[in-house]
């Protein structure tokens, strides 16, 4: 089974939040794990973001950034996804960012692990797997 991973559901994980067990199950049993490689700026950005609130320190979101990364097995080329994840988010009037997870869950028939309930729902209308 592929799994694909977007920030939002990693934060689950790495924060130990309600969806941990859940979302860690899933990853347990994947055979691969993907995400698109805007991954790498959207987790980088979440984490500047918590570190600007002062919330964590520079080496704290280091290495929530570095373990992040680490459960991804492989990155997809957003060069090859950007068209289609455009497509999309014009159709579902939705952000693209969230359209390149989409997009990649699709192509690899992968089922989509999220914390954003209004991607959730665009994927479920999209025949997209989704576990949120």
């Amino acid at each position: 089974m592929n799994v694909v991973i977007d920030v939002s559901g990693i934060a689950e994980i790495l924060f130990k939040n309600e969806k941990n067990d859940k979302f860690n199950d899933i990853l347990n049993e994947a055979d691969t794990v993907l995400a698109p490689d805007l991954y790498f700026s959207e987790l980088a950005n979440t984490f500047w973001k918590f570190n600007r609130k002062k919330v964590y320190a520079t080496e704290q979101c280091l290495h929530f950034i570095h373990a992040g990364i680490s459960y991804i097995d492989s990155f997809i080329n957003s060069q090859s996804l950007w068209q289609d994840a455009f497509e999309e988010g014009v159709r579902n009037n939705h952000s693209i960012y969230d359209m390149f997870y989409l997009v990649a869950a699709r192509r690899n028939a992968a089922t989509l692990i999220t914390n954003d309930s209004d991607l959730a729902d665009i994927c479920r209308k999209s025949g997209v797997k989704v576990c949120c």
